[in-house]
């Protein structure tokens, strides 16, 4: 299976010589999540840049990063995405958005995406599993994962189902159709990078929102089990094409 990882922003430039950028973190996520590398492949579309693949079955599947940029900013390249993405729902092209991935699906689709009246999520948060797939292996009652977030979905598109979500943000994990799933969450962000990042954006995040979100680092994320099931949900939807 080959997967196009579309790459929406870049790592900040002083955290980068420790935490090198989103590709790098992608890589390595990947790589201990999954057993079956003699079958993966993976390649890299700088979309903020516009480089896409010459046509859209030069791969299999495809997921994203996340972005410090909101999906409704008026930024010809993030209209291009939107429309890339409406292309792979049309295609039925397999495709997992995460964080600013996950809000394109909404705003892509049919739904709205919003700055959150709720502020900023951060650190570990736990959101419970609403409707179990067959893909979720192994399965978990409720995730842990690293978030880095001020948007949220509101709206959901036509036809969505919501299959994780908690309090601070309902909509947490989607799926549409069998091929489109969005997650809120960053399986590729490690505890020390997200601590990084966050106190990067100390002059913006409320002090005791960030206090609260640096001790939530405790908690230890179901990182590599989340890959994992969004590598299944892929290579699934795949072979059921």
């Amino acid at each position: 299976m080959k997967i196009g990882i579309l790459i929406c922003d870049h790592v900040q430039s002083q955290l980068q010589h420790e935490f090198a950028d989103y590709q790098d973190m992608f890589i390595n996520t990947i790589i201990k999540a999954n057993s079956d590398l003699k079958n993966l492949k993976l390649s890299f579309y700088d979309v903020e840049k516009g480089q896409y693949p010459t046509n859209i079955n030069e791969c299999d599947a495809y997921m994203s990063t996340g972005s410090k940029y909101s999906v409704y900013e008026n930024h010809e390249w993030i209209t291009q995405l939107l429309e890339f993405i409406n292309a792979l729902y049309i295609a039925k092209k397999p495709f997992v958005g995460i964080c600013f991935g996950h809000q394109l699906i909404a705003q892509a689709l049919g739904g709205l995406v919003e700055k959150s009246d709720k502020g900023w999520g951060i650190g570990v948060t736990t959101s419970k599993v609403i409707k179990k797939q067959p893909w979720m292996k192994p399965h978990l009652n409720s995730v842990n994962l690293v978030v880095s977030h001020q948007d949220q979905v509101i709206k959901l598109p036509k036809d969505t189902e919501v299959l994780m979500g908690n309090q601070f943000c309902p909509y947490y994990m989607i799926q549409i159709d069998k091929h489109i799933l969005g997650i809120q969450g960053h399986p590729e962000f490690s505890r020390n990078y997200s601590k990084a990042l966050m106190l990067s954006r100390k002059d913006r995040i409320p002090k005791q929102v960030l206090d609260k979100g640096v001790e939530s680092l405790n908690n230890i994320p179901d990182d590599l089990i989340i890959m994992q099931w969004l590598l299944c949900f892929l290579k699934r939807t795949v072979v059921d094409r």
